[in-house]
């Protein structure tokens, strides 16, 4: 097959073409400092808000609920540490978090215990999901927040992120969830999740880089992360980032208009590559595959008696970018923390491979690709 193939969308995706295009003009043209008071800084300001507007609109919120930040990292070490330090003024100290969560919420997490506040991990099951009776039992008197992501990056696991909202918001606790992987694909609604925090970014619906919100619910209580100007209202110093926020509006918007019609051709990828992948000798299908309970672009397998490392080198000399799901440190990668949560061992976490889809992949691509998985995996296991 000509051309490269790109199977990593969960890591980012490319700017959609008319995304990019709405966002030229205000390189070029509408340059101004939203902040400033002349006409340059108004136009700006007046793209900014009407940004906010549509996002708002798009997830239920109030425009005064919206902050944009520089993407999904920031946005989960706001609405963790914000919200903890804002928290333990009322004498809460206790977060819950899942085993699972992106490395941002779990550094997060271990920056909070060094403080002093008394950090819980809940388990997951071998589905990569949360239990809602774990997050019952350990909630107490003195949690200060709970959080867990709505759809996990690594596994596409969805999590019940409403049932666990409600059982937070009756206990007196902060509830955030990281929805950045859970937004290209579901409907937010703040209302239905019951969340006094949602992190999204652009990036992964083909909006630009380098953007992300944090929806933060009126009358919620978060302390400042970034000190410097009054942008923001107040709560977040930085020049306003216009064009990118220009972009991630339009991504989103498009992303929401056509996630029913991208789902649909999602699941069939999904279905005709699972089922020419789980052929090969060897290939395990890491979780359970609950088509409500997952997002339909990602499908993580271990390959047994293979390295990833290896593989994924392998795949990318025949031209395909997969992942293995995990960071990389050091130029090793490292096993990955939702697998061995869901129970694998180190072992076969280091022989797990994640393929993740987009939009404009075709079922020839796939069937291709998982050919070429098959290949690999007869040249590595004969070696």
């Amino acid at each position: 097959m000509e051309g490269k193939i790109y199977l990593d969308h969960a890591a980012t995706t490319p700017l959609d073409r008319e995304v990019f295009e709405k966002m030229i003009p205000f390189y070029t043209d509408v340059f101004g400092n939203a902040d400033s008071l002349h006409s340059f800084g108004r136009s700006g300001q007046n793209a900014v808000d009407n940004a906010r507007d549509k996002i708002a609109e798009l997830i239920g919120a109030k425009p005064s609920e919206i902050y944009f930040t520089s993407g999904g990292t920031e946005s989960d070490n706001w609405a963790m540490l914000g919200g903890a330090y804002a928290m333990k003024k009322q004498g809460k100290t206790h977060l819950l978090t899942s085993s699972i969560e992106h490395h941002a919420v779990l550094s997060s997490a271990e920056r909070l215990e060094k403080d002093g506040f008394d950090v819980e991990y809940l388990p997951v099951n071998a589905g990569g999901r949360v239990e809602i009776a774990e997050v019952q039992k350990r909630l107490r008197a003195d949690t200060a927040l709970v959080a867990v992501m709505g759809a996990n990056n690594e596994t596409g696991a969805i999590q019940p992120i409403k049932e666990i909202g409600e059982l937070v918001k009756k206990n007196g606790s902060l509830f955030f969830t990281d929805c950045v992987q859970y937004a290209p694909y579901r409907k937010i609604n703040v209302a239905d999740i019951n969340a006094d925090m949602i992190s999204i970014s652009s990036h992964k619906f083909y909006g630009p880089k380098g953007c992300g919100v944090l929806y933060v619910k009126k009358g919620v209580a978060v302390e400042k992360l970034i000190a410097g100007g009054e942008q923001e209202r107040g709560m977040r110093g930085g020049t306003l980032n216009v064009p990118s926020i220009v972009g991630f509006a339009y991504a989103f918007e498009k992303c929401v208009q056509e996630q029913e019609r991208n789902a649909e051709k999602l699941k069939t990828l999904r279905e005709v590559f699972l089922r020419e992948l789980l052929k090969i000798d060897g290939v395990t299908l890491n979780g359970e595959f609950v088509e409500e309970k997952s997002v339909p672009s990602v499908v993580n397998v271990r390959i047994e008696g293979v390295d990833n490392g290896t593989f994924l080198y392998n795949m990318d000399l025949n031209g395909i970018a997969v992942a293995a799901g995990s960071a990389c440190a050091s130029a090793s990668l490292k096993p990955s923390h939702v697998l061995t949560a869901m129970g694998l061992t180190e072992k076969q976490a280091k022989s797990s491979v994640r393929f993740s889809f987009g939009k404009d992949n075709t079922k020839e691509e796939l069937l291709f690709t998982a050919k070429t998985v098959e290949k690999i995996v007869k040249k590595l296991k004969s070696k």
